[in-house]
Protein backbone atom coordinates (compact mmCIF):
# COMPACT_ATOMS: atom_id res chain seq x y z
CA UNK A 1 0.00 0.00 0.00
CA UNK A 2 1.25 3.53 -0.69
CA UNK A 3 2.38 5.05 2.61
CA UNK A 4 3.76 8.56 2.37
CA UNK A 5 2.89 10.26 5.64
CA UNK A 6 4.17 10.12 9.19
CA UNK A 7 1.96 8.35 11.71
CA UNK A 8 1.07 11.54 13.56
CA UNK A 9 -0.03 13.39 10.46
CA UNK A 10 -1.89 10.37 9.14
CA UNK A 11 -3.76 9.91 12.42
CA UNK A 12 -4.76 13.56 12.36
CA UNK A 13 -6.06 13.20 8.82
CA UNK A 14 -7.99 10.04 9.62
CA UNK A 15 -9.77 11.88 12.39
CA UNK A 16 -11.15 14.26 9.76
CA UNK A 17 -12.49 11.53 7.45
CA UNK A 18 -16.24 11.28 7.78
CA UNK A 19 -18.71 9.11 5.93
CA UNK A 20 -20.75 12.12 4.80
CA UNK A 21 -17.71 13.43 2.94
CA UNK A 22 -16.43 10.05 1.73
CA UNK A 23 -19.76 8.83 0.32
CA UNK A 24 -20.25 11.75 -2.09
CA UNK A 25 -16.63 11.35 -3.20
CA UNK A 26 -17.10 7.65 -3.98
CA UNK A 27 -20.39 8.36 -5.78
CA UNK A 28 -18.74 11.12 -7.80
CA UNK A 29 -15.97 8.77 -8.95
CA UNK A 30 -18.46 6.05 -9.86
CA UNK A 31 -20.61 8.56 -11.75
CA UNK A 32 -17.52 9.72 -13.63
CA UNK A 33 -16.68 6.10 -14.41
CA UNK A 34 -20.18 5.42 -15.74
CA UNK A 35 -20.33 8.67 -17.71
CA UNK A 36 -16.86 8.09 -19.12
CA UNK A 37 -17.81 4.63 -20.35
CA UNK A 38 -20.94 6.07 -21.92
CA UNK A 39 -19.25 9.01 -23.62
CA UNK A 40 -16.22 7.09 -24.85
CA UNK A 41 -18.18 4.87 -27.20
CA UNK A 42 -15.72 5.28 -30.02
CA UNK A 43 -16.11 4.12 -33.60
CA UNK A 44 -17.58 0.61 -33.94
CA UNK A 45 -15.29 -0.30 -36.82
CA UNK A 46 -12.19 0.73 -34.84
CA UNK A 47 -13.45 -1.16 -31.78
CA UNK A 48 -13.88 -4.35 -33.83
CA UNK A 49 -10.44 -3.91 -35.40
CA UNK A 50 -8.88 -3.52 -31.97
CA UNK A 51 -10.64 -6.63 -30.70
CA UNK A 52 -9.46 -8.70 -33.65
CA UNK A 53 -5.92 -7.38 -33.22
CA UNK A 54 -5.90 -8.53 -29.59
CA UNK A 55 -7.24 -11.92 -30.63
CA UNK A 56 -4.50 -12.31 -33.27
CA UNK A 57 -1.79 -11.41 -30.75
CA UNK A 58 -3.12 -13.97 -28.29
CA UNK A 59 -3.19 -16.68 -30.95
CA UNK A 60 0.39 -15.92 -31.94
CA UNK A 61 1.39 -16.19 -28.27
CA UNK A 62 -0.86 -19.25 -27.74
CA UNK A 63 -2.61 -17.61 -24.80
CA UNK A 64 -6.14 -17.35 -26.22
CA UNK A 65 -7.83 -18.96 -23.22
CA UNK A 66 -11.19 -17.35 -24.06
CA UNK A 67 -12.28 -20.00 -26.57
CA UNK A 68 -12.09 -23.10 -24.35
CA UNK A 69 -13.58 -21.27 -21.35
CA UNK A 70 -16.42 -19.82 -23.42
CA UNK A 71 -17.23 -23.24 -24.92
CA UNK A 72 -17.29 -24.73 -21.42
CA UNK A 73 -19.60 -22.03 -20.02
CA UNK A 74 -21.87 -22.33 -23.05
CA UNK A 75 -22.12 -26.09 -22.83
CA UNK A 76 -22.50 -26.33 -19.04
CA UNK A 77 -25.34 -24.15 -17.80
CA UNK A 78 -24.47 -24.89 -14.16
CA UNK A 79 -21.22 -23.00 -14.79
CA UNK A 80 -22.47 -20.39 -17.25
CA UNK A 81 -25.42 -19.10 -15.23
CA UNK A 82 -23.49 -18.50 -11.95
CA UNK A 83 -20.70 -16.93 -14.01
CA UNK A 84 -23.18 -14.49 -15.53
CA UNK A 85 -24.49 -13.54 -12.08
CA UNK A 86 -20.89 -13.15 -10.92
CA UNK A 87 -20.05 -10.84 -13.82
CA UNK A 88 -23.23 -8.78 -13.53
CA UNK A 89 -23.21 -8.14 -9.80
CA UNK A 90 -20.19 -8.93 -7.65
CA UNK A 91 -18.00 -5.97 -8.60
CA UNK A 92 -20.91 -3.69 -7.59
CA UNK A 93 -21.17 -5.44 -4.21
CA UNK A 94 -17.71 -6.65 -3.15
CA UNK A 95 -15.77 -3.48 -3.95
CA UNK A 96 -18.02 -1.09 -1.95
CA UNK A 97 -18.26 -3.63 0.87
CA UNK A 98 -14.47 -3.74 1.24
CA UNK A 99 -14.28 0.06 1.11
CA UNK A 100 -16.80 0.26 3.97
CA UNK A 101 -14.92 -2.41 5.92
CA UNK A 102 -11.64 -0.54 5.55
CA UNK A 103 -13.27 2.75 6.55
CA UNK A 104 -14.73 1.24 9.71
CA UNK A 105 -12.05 -1.23 10.75
CA UNK A 106 -8.79 -0.26 9.03
CA UNK A 107 -8.89 3.52 9.08
CA UNK A 108 -5.10 3.78 9.03
CA UNK A 109 -4.98 2.40 5.47
CA UNK A 110 -8.36 3.50 4.15
CA UNK A 111 -7.27 6.77 2.55
CA UNK A 112 -4.36 5.21 0.66
CA UNK A 113 -6.51 2.27 -0.45
CA UNK A 114 -9.32 4.51 -1.63
CA UNK A 115 -6.92 6.78 -3.52
CA UNK A 116 -5.32 3.76 -5.20
CA UNK A 117 -8.70 2.48 -6.38
CA UNK A 118 -9.86 5.87 -7.66
CA UNK A 119 -6.60 6.65 -9.46
CA UNK A 120 -6.68 3.28 -11.23
CA UNK A 121 -10.30 3.79 -12.23
CA UNK A 122 -9.51 7.10 -13.92
CA UNK A 123 -6.57 5.50 -15.74
CA UNK A 124 -8.97 2.83 -16.96
CA UNK A 125 -11.27 5.51 -18.34
CA UNK A 126 -8.36 6.86 -20.36
CA UNK A 127 -7.91 3.37 -21.80
CA UNK A 128 -11.59 3.15 -22.77
CA UNK A 129 -11.30 6.50 -24.53
CA UNK A 130 -8.06 5.88 -26.41
CA UNK A 131 -8.63 2.23 -27.25
CA UNK A 132 -12.32 1.32 -27.73
CA UNK A 133 -12.35 -2.47 -27.98
CA UNK A 134 -15.03 -4.89 -29.08
CA UNK A 135 -15.42 -7.77 -26.60
CA UNK A 136 -15.35 -11.34 -27.91
CA UNK A 137 -19.12 -11.76 -27.55
CA UNK A 138 -19.78 -8.97 -30.07
CA UNK A 139 -17.48 -10.34 -32.75
CA UNK A 140 -18.93 -12.14 -35.74
CA UNK A 141 -20.14 -15.69 -34.90
CA UNK A 142 -17.48 -16.91 -37.30
CA UNK A 143 -14.91 -16.34 -34.55
CA UNK A 144 -16.58 -18.96 -32.37
CA UNK A 145 -17.74 -16.95 -29.34
CA UNK A 146 -21.15 -17.18 -27.66
CA UNK A 147 -22.60 -14.39 -25.53
CA UNK A 148 -23.52 -16.37 -22.43
CA UNK A 149 -25.33 -13.41 -20.88
CA UNK A 150 -27.64 -13.28 -23.87
CA UNK A 151 -27.97 -17.08 -23.85
CA UNK A 152 -28.94 -17.20 -20.16
CA UNK A 153 -30.68 -13.81 -19.95
CA UNK A 154 -33.96 -15.45 -18.93
CA UNK A 155 -32.31 -16.42 -15.62
CA UNK A 156 -31.26 -12.92 -14.60
CA UNK A 157 -32.19 -9.27 -14.76
CA UNK A 158 -29.88 -8.47 -17.65
CA UNK A 159 -30.78 -8.51 -21.32
CA UNK A 160 -28.64 -9.19 -24.35
CA UNK A 161 -26.62 -5.97 -23.88
CA UNK A 162 -23.78 -6.90 -21.53
CA UNK A 163 -24.71 -6.76 -17.84
CA UNK A 164 -27.11 -3.84 -18.18
CA UNK A 165 -30.68 -4.42 -16.96
CA UNK A 166 -33.23 -5.16 -19.63
CA UNK A 167 -34.10 -2.07 -21.64
CA UNK A 168 -31.03 -0.14 -20.49
CA UNK A 169 -28.48 -1.60 -22.85
CA UNK A 170 -28.27 1.68 -24.76
CA UNK A 171 -27.02 3.42 -21.61
CA UNK A 172 -23.75 1.51 -21.45
CA UNK A 173 -20.64 1.40 -23.59
CA UNK A 174 -20.26 -2.16 -24.83
CA UNK A 175 -16.90 -1.38 -26.44
CA UNK A 176 -15.07 -0.67 -23.18
CA UNK A 177 -13.34 -4.02 -22.95
CA UNK A 178 -9.74 -2.76 -22.66
CA UNK A 179 -8.69 -2.69 -19.86
CA UNK A 180 -10.86 -4.97 -17.75
CA UNK A 181 -11.68 -3.03 -14.59
CA UNK A 182 -13.66 -6.07 -13.47
CA UNK A 183 -10.27 -7.75 -13.08
CA UNK A 184 -8.58 -4.60 -11.81
CA UNK A 185 -11.09 -3.99 -9.05
CA UNK A 186 -11.07 -7.69 -8.14
CA UNK A 187 -7.29 -7.52 -7.78
CA UNK A 188 -7.62 -4.50 -5.48
CA UNK A 189 -10.17 -6.38 -3.37
CA UNK A 190 -7.88 -9.40 -3.22
CA UNK A 191 -4.93 -7.33 -2.03
CA UNK A 192 -7.03 -5.72 0.69
CA UNK A 193 -8.32 -9.07 1.91
CA UNK A 194 -4.86 -10.66 1.83
CA UNK A 195 -3.12 -7.85 3.67
CA UNK A 196 -5.74 -6.83 6.20
CA UNK A 197 -8.16 -9.75 6.51
CA UNK A 198 -6.25 -11.35 9.35
CA UNK A 199 -7.46 -14.93 8.86
CA UNK A 200 -6.58 -17.77 6.52
CA UNK A 201 -10.08 -17.72 5.08
CA UNK A 202 -9.92 -14.07 4.09
CA UNK A 203 -6.48 -14.61 2.58
CA UNK A 204 -7.80 -17.55 0.57
CA UNK A 205 -10.73 -15.43 -0.64
CA UNK A 206 -8.27 -12.66 -1.48
CA UNK A 207 -6.44 -15.03 -3.82
CA UNK A 208 -9.50 -16.77 -5.26
CA UNK A 209 -11.65 -13.73 -6.00
CA UNK A 210 -9.42 -12.05 -8.64
CA UNK A 211 -8.49 -15.39 -10.23
CA UNK A 212 -12.11 -16.52 -10.54
CA UNK A 213 -13.11 -13.09 -11.84
CA UNK A 214 -10.53 -13.39 -14.63
CA UNK A 215 -11.95 -16.81 -15.56
CA UNK A 216 -15.51 -15.45 -15.48
CA UNK A 217 -14.85 -12.43 -17.72
CA UNK A 218 -13.24 -14.67 -20.33
CA UNK A 219 -15.72 -17.54 -20.05
CA UNK A 220 -18.67 -15.22 -20.54
CA UNK A 221 -16.91 -13.74 -23.62
CA UNK A 222 -16.86 -10.24 -22.12
CA UNK A 223 -13.06 -9.84 -22.14
CA UNK A 224 -9.90 -11.19 -23.69
CA UNK A 225 -7.03 -12.47 -21.59
CA UNK A 226 -5.02 -9.37 -22.50
CA UNK A 227 -7.87 -7.21 -21.19
CA UNK A 228 -7.38 -8.87 -17.81
CA UNK A 229 -3.62 -8.33 -18.04
CA UNK A 230 -4.22 -4.67 -18.88
CA UNK A 231 -6.49 -4.39 -15.82
CA UNK A 232 -3.59 -5.60 -13.65
CA UNK A 233 -1.23 -3.09 -15.31
CA UNK A 234 -3.71 -0.26 -14.66
CA UNK A 235 -3.88 -1.19 -11.00
CA UNK A 236 -0.09 -1.20 -10.85
CA UNK A 237 0.07 2.29 -12.32
CA UNK A 238 -2.60 3.46 -9.90
CA UNK A 239 -0.60 2.01 -7.01
CA UNK A 240 2.49 3.94 -8.08
CA UNK A 241 0.62 7.22 -8.64
CA UNK A 242 -1.55 7.09 -5.51
CA UNK A 243 1.09 8.67 -3.17
CA UNK A 244 1.51 11.58 -5.56
CA UNK A 245 -2.25 12.02 -5.75
CA UNK A 246 -2.46 12.14 -1.96
CA UNK A 247 0.33 14.71 -1.80
CA UNK A 248 -1.43 16.86 -4.37
CA UNK A 249 -4.69 16.59 -2.44
CA UNK A 250 -2.86 17.58 0.77
CA UNK A 251 -1.37 20.64 -0.90
CA UNK A 252 -4.75 21.74 -2.21
CA UNK A 253 -6.35 21.18 1.21
CA UNK A 254 -3.57 23.08 2.98
CA UNK A 255 -3.95 25.98 0.58
CA UNK A 256 -7.67 26.26 1.21
CA UNK A 257 -7.23 25.82 4.96
CA UNK A 258 -4.53 28.51 4.95
CA UNK A 259 -6.81 30.92 3.17
CA UNK A 260 -9.59 30.14 5.59
CA UNK A 261 -7.32 30.79 8.57
CA UNK A 262 -6.16 34.10 7.07
CA UNK A 263 -9.72 35.25 6.48
CA UNK A 264 -10.67 34.25 10.02
CA UNK A 265 -7.67 36.13 11.45
CA UNK A 266 -8.54 39.25 9.51
CA UNK A 267 -12.13 38.95 10.62
CA UNK A 268 -11.06 38.73 14.26
CA UNK A 269 -8.72 41.71 13.84
CA UNK A 270 -11.51 43.86 12.44
CA UNK A 271 -14.09 42.93 15.08
CA UNK A 272 -15.67 45.72 17.19
CA UNK A 273 -13.81 46.65 20.33
CA UNK A 274 -10.40 45.68 18.93
CA UNK A 275 -7.97 48.59 19.12
CA UNK A 276 -5.31 48.77 16.47
CA UNK A 277 -2.73 51.44 15.87
CA UNK A 278 -2.94 53.31 12.62
CA UNK A 279 0.51 53.73 11.16
CA UNK A 280 0.82 55.81 8.05
CA UNK A 281 3.11 58.24 6.36
CA UNK A 282 0.16 60.34 5.21
CA UNK A 283 -2.17 62.58 7.14
CA UNK A 284 -3.68 59.86 9.29
CA UNK A 285 -3.02 60.12 12.99
CA UNK A 286 -1.97 57.78 15.70
CA UNK A 287 -4.28 57.33 18.68
CA UNK A 288 -4.15 60.43 20.87
CA UNK A 289 -3.23 62.87 18.09
CA UNK A 290 -5.64 65.42 16.59
CA UNK A 291 -3.58 66.60 13.66
CA UNK A 292 -0.23 65.54 12.19
CA UNK A 293 2.86 66.45 14.21
CA UNK A 294 0.87 67.84 17.11
CA UNK A 295 2.49 66.90 20.37
CA UNK A 296 0.49 64.75 22.66
CA UNK A 297 -0.75 66.64 25.66
CA UNK A 298 0.65 65.53 28.93
CA UNK A 299 -1.85 65.00 31.71
CA UNK A 300 -0.98 65.94 35.21
CA UNK A 301 -1.08 63.59 38.10
CA UNK A 302 -4.61 64.43 39.06
CA UNK A 303 -5.99 64.95 35.60
CA UNK A 304 -9.10 63.19 34.58
CA UNK A 305 -8.85 60.87 31.66
CA UNK A 306 -11.22 62.99 29.61
CA UNK A 307 -9.35 66.26 30.20
CA UNK A 308 -7.84 67.83 27.09
CA UNK A 309 -6.47 71.33 26.39
CA UNK A 310 -8.79 71.77 23.46
CA UNK A 311 -9.67 75.38 24.30
CA UNK A 312 -6.07 76.56 24.33
CA UNK A 313 -4.48 77.81 21.17
CA UNK A 314 -1.39 76.42 19.51
CA UNK A 315 1.58 76.78 21.79
CA UNK A 316 -0.52 78.03 24.77
CA UNK A 317 0.74 76.81 28.14
CA UNK A 318 -1.32 74.19 29.83
CA UNK A 319 -3.50 75.57 32.63
CA UNK A 320 -2.11 75.20 36.13
CA UNK A 321 -3.87 72.71 38.42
Amino acid sequence: MPQTETPGIEADRRSRLRWWTELPLILMVYASYSAGRLLARGDTTSAVDHGLAILRIEKILHINAEHPLNRLFTREAWLGIPADFWYASLHYLITPAILIWLFRSRAQVYRAARTWLMTSTFIGLIGFTLLPTCPPRLLSPDYGFVDTMAKYSSYGWWGGDASAPRGLGGMTNQYAAMPSLHCGWALWCGVMLWRYGGTRLTKAVGVAYPLLTAIVVMGTANHYLLDAVAGVVVMGLGFLLAPQMMKAADRIRARFEGRGSLVAARSRGASPGTETSIVSGGCQTSPGERIPRQRESQLGTGAEPGASPTDAGDGAPAPAR
